[in-house]
């Protein structure tokens, strides 16, 4: 079974600023971020913010822009029609219902359009410093591999990492995992022999590669 106080620190070693790589300076900004994020990448979003931000960063410049408006400023994101009327019906909930201000906790978050348990959790941890593991594909991939869950629901994955991790690491670990993911753990072609966990790593699901010391 995996160390997993090592395996933390060995990652905070490789990624010494692990946090978030989407670009936001507010909370609304940074859950407008993530419903973006879903199927597109990090980059991409930033790139999109960059032009709808300055126009629309809050929710009631959101819902002045328009839902036609929002569509075509988020064009080269992928799903961007559902992400459009996401973001716009989205405001007008926020506020009716929560008088504009990000609400903090998982159930009233999940209500928003858009808003599913693992942009929640990113919300909560990033927003409000809530303990909390979203897992996307990166972490998902990265549990199996390190032989921190079995499963392949992402709801069951978060619960095997939370039994596994203490709690006070959720919220770095995910970032942490991401970034390895990324970087080195990668779907196709994952840089194992390079890799600073490859001694202990148990490369579920992975051919066998020389361990980091011998290449």
């Amino acid at each position: 079974m995996i160390d997993v106080m090592r395996l933390e620190e060995d990652l905070k070693s490789l990624y010494p600023d692990a946090g978030p790589e989407l670009h936001f300076q507010s909370d609304y900004e940074l859950l407008v971020a993530v419903i973006l994020s879903a199927q597109c990448t990090d980059v991409r979003v930033n790139i999109i913010t960059g032009q709808l931000f300055p126009q629309a960063n809050t929710p009631e410049k959101m819902l002045s822009l328009g839902e036609e408006n929002i569509r075509e400023i988020i064009r080269s994101c992928g799903m961007y029609r559902q992400k459009a009327k996401a973001l716009y019906h989205g405001a007008q909930m926020l506020l009716q219902e929560f008088d504009g201000v990000i609400p903090g906790t998982r159930e009233e978050l999940m209500r928003l359009p858009g808003v599913g348990r693992k942009t929640a959790n990113v919300v909560l941890s990033n927003a409000f410093g809530v303990p909390a593991i979203a897992v996307d594909t990166h972490v998902s991939r990265l549990a199996f591999r390190l032989g921190l869950s079995r499963q392949k629901d992402p709801l069951k994955i978060e619960k095997d990492l939370q039994k596994r991790l203490p709690k006070s690491s959720w919220s770095l670990m995910h970032h942490l995992l991401i970034l390895h993911g990324r970087r080195v753990c990668t779907a196709r072609s994952p840089k194992c022999s390079s890799c600073l966990l490859n001694s202990y790593c148990p490369r579920k699901g992975l051919p066998h590669v020389p361990d980091k010391k011998s290449v």
